[in-house]
C-alpha cells in the first residue's frame, strides 16, 4: 500500500439520520481503565419569537467529560445511574480533522501512518506492532445529527482495507457515531468520569484488569459508541454511567445488535463481536481474532 493511497466512493448526500443498532477483557476505547427503559420526553413549545429548545439528548452537557468519579479499589470509576440527559444520547462531538472533500462517503489510507500521527498516539516502544505496521484512516460517518462527518483511525495495517468496506457499509446503513478519534495517552491515562463515547482502534494498553495486551495495542480491534454500547462483566459497567444501555431491548440510536448492519458488516470481514460473548459482554467490541 502506498502513502496517501485514496479509497473513495461517492454517494448521494441525502440520507435519512438515525439507525439500528464491544474487548475480550478490554475496556472501552476512551474510557479510563482503573468506565428502566427510558422515554424522549416532548421538546417545550419555545414562546413566540424564541428559538426552539434543543430536543433532549441532542446537545451535550457542558460537564461531560469533566466530572471525575471516586475511584474503586480495583481501579476503575464508582458505577453510577446514568443521568437523565445521557439515557437517550444522540449529540454529535467536533470533528478531529478536516472534513474530506465530497458529498458522500471517503476513506484515504495512509500507509505508514505519518509521524506526528504516531506521536500524538499511544504508541511507544515496547508496544507488540512496530509504528510502521500501522495505517493512519480518515473516512466519513453519519453523526447523530444525521449530517456528514470525518473522523480518523490508527489501525493494523494488515487490516486497514477491510476497516474502510466496514465503515462504508455502515455509511449505507445510516449508523450514527458520536466522535471518531486517535487515542492519546492523556485520554488513555486521565481519571474516570464514565461518560467516554469516543469510537477508535490502536490503543497500547492492557486488557481490563489483566497484565497482557489488549487486541487494541495490535491495532486489530475497535471500539464503536462505547457509551451506547458498554462493557458488563458482573457489576463492572464501563463506562461506570452507562448502565441505561444495558437494556438491549430498549433499542436507541448508536446501539450495536445482533441482528443488526454492524455486526453483519464486521461479519462481512470475518470479525467477531463481543456483544455475543457469553462470561461477559463488551457490546462495543469487534476483533480480528474474536477477542
Amino acid at each position: 500500500m502506498h502513502p496517501g493511497r485514496v479509497l473513495a466512493a461517492a454517494f448521494l448526500a441525502a440520507a435519512t439520520a438515525g439507525s439500528l443498532a464491544g474487548c475480550s477483557n478490554d475496556a472501552p476505547n476512551g474510557t479510563p481503565l482503573g468506565r428502566p427503559t427510558s422515554s424522549i420526553s416532548t421538546t417545550p413549545t419555545a414562546a413566540p419569537g424564541a428559538p426552539a429548545a434543543p430536543a433532549p439528548g441532542t446537545v451535550p452537557p457542558p460537564w461531560l467529560g469533566r466530572r471525575v468519579l471516586p475511584t474503586t479499589t480495583a481501579g476503575f470509576g464508582e458505577q453510577r445511574p446514568t443521568p437523565r440527559v445521557l439515557r437517550h444520547r444522540r449529540f454529535t462531538l467536533p470533528d478531529s480533522v478536516p472534513m474530506l472533500p465530497g458529498t458522500g462517503f471517503r476513506a484515504v489510507v495512509t500507509d505508514p501512518a505519518p509521524a506526528r500521527v504516531i506521536d500524538r498516539s499511544t504508541w511507544a516502544a515496547g508496544c507488540p506492532v512496530a509504528a510502521d505496521e500501522l495505517s493512519w484512516v480518515r473516512l466519513t460517518f453519519r453523526g447523530f445529527d444525521g449530517a456528514r462527518h470525518t473522523g480518523e483511525l490508527l489501525v493494523n495495517s494488515a487490516v486497514d482495507d477491510d476497516l474502510v468496506q466496514v465503515f462504508h457499509d455502515l455509511w449505507d446503513a445510516d449508523f450514527p457515531l458520536e466522535q471518531m478519534t486517535v487515542t492519546t495517552v492523556a485520554e488513555r491515562d486521565a481519571e474516570p468520569t464514565g461518560d467516554g463515547n469516543g469510537t477508535g482502534a490502536f490503543n497500547c494498553r492492557a486488557t481490563t484488569g489483566g497484565t497482557s495486551y489488549s487486541q487494541h495495542a495490535y491495532g486489530l480491534a475497535i471500539d464503536l459508541n462505547p457509551f451506547q454500547n458498554p462493557y458488563l462483566k458482573g457489576d463492572l459497567v464501563l463506562p461506570e454511567l452507562a448502565s441505561s444501555y444495558l437494556d438491549r431491548g430498549d433499542l436507541r440510536p448508536g446501539m450495536i445488535s445482533a441482528d443488526g448492519p454492524v455486526v453483519r458488516a464486521f461479519a462481512r470481514i470475518g470479525w467477531g463481536w463481543g456483544g455475543g460473548w457469553n462470561t461477559l459482554k463488551d457490546y462495543q467490541h469487534f476483533s480480528a481474532n474474536g477477542r
